[in-house]
């Protein structure tokens, strides 16, 4: 089953995929696209996307289906109710959030998604040494994302790795196009402190 039903209680990670693995959430994945070509490959990690777009959600499972991805399951769910209820403390490797709505005009910049409550919960459910990529093609975001997390004393900010598979996220085409047309892009990457190092 790769739709996961939300629950009020935590999710047993080795059960739900069958093993013991990395496991990277996540939040708002819209079409799937992304989530669909990182989970083809990083088979040894696992992923959980969580979405309440019902479009996105039938895309994603469509996407698994044809690719025979046994390493990705879907909430369709709030995600902040999906984070306090369902995933253990400490137990992410990874959170990934990618092109959250900008909310550009000023006036709705409080409704931005990357708030310091919402980190605070990451960064409670990331395990020592995990890590949060956000990404986003508003450059006044990607500045408001680096002061909340910049902020987190919990949290050390990173270079976007190339290098490291879970790091490198794949372009979409939305994206692809807009580079294309001379739109920016700006990945901002934190790490969990623990004893000074960290996964990438």
């Amino acid at each position: 089953m790769f739709g996961v039903p939300y629950q009020r209680q935590p999710v047993d990670f080795a059960k739900l995929f069958g093993r013991e693995s990395r496991v990277i959430l996540e939040i708002g994945f819209g079409m799937g696209e992304t989530t669909a070509r990182l989970a083809a490959s990083c088979p040894d990690a696992d992923f959980i996307g969580v979405e309440v777009h019902t479009p996105g959600v039938g895309a994603l499972l469509k996407s698994i289906g044809e690719e025979k991805l046994s390493n990705l399951r879907i909430v369709k769910h709030d995600a902040v109710e999906v984070l306090q209820d369902m995933i253990p403390d400490g137990s992410l490797y990874g959170v990934h959030i990618f092109f959250p709505d900008p909310w550009h005009k000023a006036r709705h910049h409080k409704r931005r998604l990357i708030q310091p409550p919402l980190v605070a919960l990451i960064v409670k459910k990331l395990a020592n040494g995990g890590y949060l990529h956000c990404a986003t093609d508003w450059e006044n975001y990607a500045d408001q994302i680096k002061d909340v997390l910049g902020r987190t004393s919990s949290l050390v900010m990173a270079p976007a790795s190339r290098q490291n598979p879970l790091l490198a996220r794949p372009a979409t085409k939305f994206e692809a196009r807009g580079v294309r047309l001379g739109h920016g892009v700006w990945d901002v990457i934190a790490i969990k402190r623990s004893d000074g190092k960290a996964h990438a």
